[in-house]
């Protein structure tokens, strides 16, 4: 063979194995995990970072959404870096917030279950402040991993008549959106800013958890939910110093001290 065409045909065969080589690379990087759970920053309307989950992947034996408040002391977690020193070395958190208003004590003010045992009872009373800016509500799911977000008074029916099994509820205030509709007490020219962390529960599916990188007002807050991420209702969790993101995917883990936590849990066994 013409030392040219040997040449021409090894040069051809590099180039085939290095395409094939790219091809395979692609295939072996795919991230399946983005199937379930997602986190991300975003820039618009506002700076804010979200981690989005998969409803239909909490009723696998895979992925949990879970709450913690105490360690087996019975004191208050307090902190992310407390929290994942205390999960089995077969369980990763893929991120975490503060999931709720909280006293002097770091106790959970609204209702609390906890692993199907109730921490707080359900808080009707009336009073000042954000948790008290009605309609509030209940984030909620059953041991099966279905997660609802229910204004309290009709929560309070459900429970009464026996129709809601709680294995997990944190209570907090006020709604956000209710039914596709924006708090009716929220003013689109309020001038209240903070940094907010909230979910919602949303049309497409999944569970949308927002941390705030930017002070924000309620409006504001609300209508990301309602018209960017389409969720008919969400709950305001809190917010200010309490507001708190646990997301190693992007790069956040707060330092900040809160009282009951919500995350989700993978178990890799």
């Amino acid at each position: 063979m013409p030392t040219s065409i040997l040449t021409l045909s090894l040069s051809l065969i590099v180039l085939a194995l290095g395409l094939s080589a790219c091809q395979q690379t692609d295939t072996d990087t795919t991230n399946l995990d983005t199937d379930s759970w997602s986190c991300q920053t975003k820039d618009s309307p506002f700076t804010y970072s979200v981690c989005r989950v998969d409803a239909s992947g909490l009723t696998s034996d895979r992925y949990s959404l879970q709450l913690f408040w105490q360690a087996s002391n019975d004191q208050p977690l307090l902190t992310f870096d407390t929290l994942l020193s205390t999960l089995p070395k077969t369980e990763t958190l893929n991120f975490a917030m503060n999931a709720g208003m909280y006293n002097e004590n770091y106790a959970p003010i609204g209702y609390t279950v906890i692993k199907g045992e109730e921490v707080k009872s359900l808080n009707l009373k009336e009073g000042g402040g954000n948790f008290h800016l009605l309609p509030n509500g209940v984030m909620w799911w059953d041991k099966a991993g279905h997660v609802q977000i229910t204004e309290s008074h009709a929560l309070d029916e459900q429970i009464n008549n026996g129709n809601a099994q709680h294995w997990y509820a944190t209570q907090s205030g006020p709604m956000l959106v209710i039914n596709d509709e924006i708090h009716p007490q929220f003013n689109p020219d309020s001038t209240s800013i903070k940094l907010r962390n909230g979910a919602g529960i949303c049309r497409d599916g999944s569970i949308q958890f927002v941390n705030t990188d930017e002070p924000v007002t309620f409006y504001q807050f609300a209508t990301l939910f309602k018209d960017e991420l389409g969720c008919p209702n969400a709950l305001f969790l809190d917010g200010g110093i309490a507001s708190a993101l646990y997301a190693p995917s992007i790069d956040k883990q707060d330092k900040k001290e809160m009282g009951v936590m919500i995350g989700l849990v993978e178990n890799k066994e």
